[in-house]
């Protein structure tokens, strides 16, 4: 069985939305969401795998993953439905 992907260029998956108020905070963190991913490449349902301390972070994470197109899982040629753990990392820049 191959894993589903999240990374290919093609793609195109936007970064989560950076909240404003935790921008004004200095908010920083690492969301890990689990994501169960159809045959079709869309995502069904997702999880809060581990938190970044900041609701309002893992919040963003949760909602854009949701929007999210991946590669599915498959097994031999056939496309299967799999869940994948996806990182997602709020680092303000200078």
């Amino acid at each position: 069985v191959e894993a589903p992907r999240y990374n290919a260029a093609y793609l195109n998956n936007p970064p989560p939305v950076y909240p404003l108020s935790a921008r004004r905070r200095g908010m920083e963190g690492r969301v890990l969401v689990r994501a169960e991913i159809q045959e079709d490449g869309t995502c069904s349902r997702v999880e809060l795998k581990r938190s970044s301390g900041t609701d309002l972070l893992d919040q963003a994470a949760l909602e854009a993953i949701k929007k999210w197109r991946f590669v599915p899982a498959r097994k031999g040629a056939q496309a299967i439905s799999a869940w994948v753990d996806v990182p997602i990392i709020f680092k303000l820049e200078n």
